[in-house]
């Protein structure tokens, strides 16, 4: 069958390599930018090497000949970016002879640590704002074996006490203020290069604890000074309206948003990623949750792909800023997470009609569907 893309969708692909094959997991893909020995015990579920996808829809919205390209981390093992840095921080606890670690989290980081812990024989513990955490992720960190506990406030007093836990107790801390966490996730810069063969004119990213625009950038530079590109790209980080600590330059400490992954209001990695931005000449940026949602569902019904609605807040930071963004540019935009992380909130805000209680004839359906 001939291929019925047009010119203007083929140049949408220009510049993107395919997937590796034979992929062994991200510590072996970089072993020479990561803090790894010989004697380092890879613990891997073989993550990363995720797909930068074309959004041409979006792209369209944005017009100036602009192309626009999603880094889907949500096709990571355990469903979000974190496994990135869980893979080194959990082999450099492993190396290290410990036996238990502990985070704090919104869920996607306690489903990442517990599937890591176990799969490298250690106990994971994992502390939650009670009834804050999406049950997608609440679901896999019980499965994979974590002990969860919920506490009764919001993510900034878990991470305090988890802090607090791993210097008096014989627990690894794998949050993001775990130097390796961070290690890890930059290569998701490396992947973007990989696979463009330059950095983006601009990265957009999803800002809650702030972690993983500084690992970004991180990433893109260290790429650079090896001269694998020739340029670093803009930071873009965004934020819920809720959360935006970073934006106003305020803590919030009752945050809130739909966007429970980015539902932080005191980042942990505040001045990492403040030096990020301003390095980069970047800015940050406040979405609210309607604007969130919004491109949430636009990359679901017109991309095809199905985030998780703090992912979508670095797509509805570019569409705000559209007329910022310089003519023919390249832009990447990560999704962090899978939208199968929060069922509910797809559910619940979605603008399709689900029809019950059909009766079960040919005539029946059509008549439902309108025929």
């Amino acid at each position: 069958m001939a291929s019925t893309l047009s010119a203007a969708d083929s140049s949408a692909f220009e510049g993107t390599a395919p997937r590796r094959l034979n992929w062994s997991g991200l510590i072996e893909a970089y072993r020479p930018y990561l803090p790894v020995t010989d004697s380092t015990p890879v613990v891997t579920l073989l993550e990363g090497n995720t797909p930068l996808i074309p959004v041409p829809m979006i792209a369209k919205i944005i017009g100036k000949g602009v192309r626009v390209l999603v880094k889907f981390d949500g096709l990571n093992p355990t469903g979000s970016f974190k496994d990135r840095g869980m893979t080194l921080a959990i082999s450099k606890a492993k190396e290290a002879g410990a036996k238990a670690v502990i985070c704090a989290s919104t869920g996607n980081t306690s489903a990442s640590a517990a599937a890591y812990a176990r799969r490298g024989g250690m106990r994971a513990f994992v502390l939650i704002p009670d009834g804050y955490v999406a049950l997608g992720k609440l679901a896999q960190a019980l499965l994979y074996g974590a002990e969860v506990l919920a506490i009764k406030g919001n993510f900034d007093q878990a991470l305090n006490i988890v802090r607090e836990m791993a210097e008096s107790y014989p627990v690894t801390l794998v949050n993001s203020v775990n130097p390796y966490r961070l290690e890890g996730q930059k290569t998701g810069a490396f992947e973007v290069v990989d696979n463009l063969g330059d950095a983006p004119d601009w990265l957009c990213i999803p800002v809650g604890n702030a972690g993983n625009i500084t690992a970004y950038w991180m990433g893109f530079c260290q790429y650079h000074q090896q001269g694998k590109c020739n340029r670093l790209p803009r930071m873009m980080g965004f934020q819920a309206s809720g959360a935006s600590p970073l934006v106003t330059g305020q803590v919030f400490t009752h945050p809130e948003t739909v966007a429970t992954a980015i539902r932080i209001g005191n980042p942990a990695s505040w001045e990492k990623a403040l030096a990020a931005q301003q390095a980069s000449q970047g800015q940050f940026n406040s979405v609210t949750d309607a604007e969130i949602l919004e491109a949430y569902r636009l990359l679901a019904s017109q991309e095809g792909i199905f985030c998780e609605p703090a992912s979508a807040a670095s797509v509805a930071g570019l569409l705000k800023v559209k007329d910022q963004v310089p003519a023919g540019a390249t832009i990447v935009c990560v999704l962090t997470g899978n939208g199968l992380k929060d069922p509910d909130t797809a559910i619940n805000h979605s603008n399709n009609q689900f029809k019950p209680g059909i009766e079960p004839t040919t005539a029946a359906v059509a008549q439902a569907m309108g025929l």
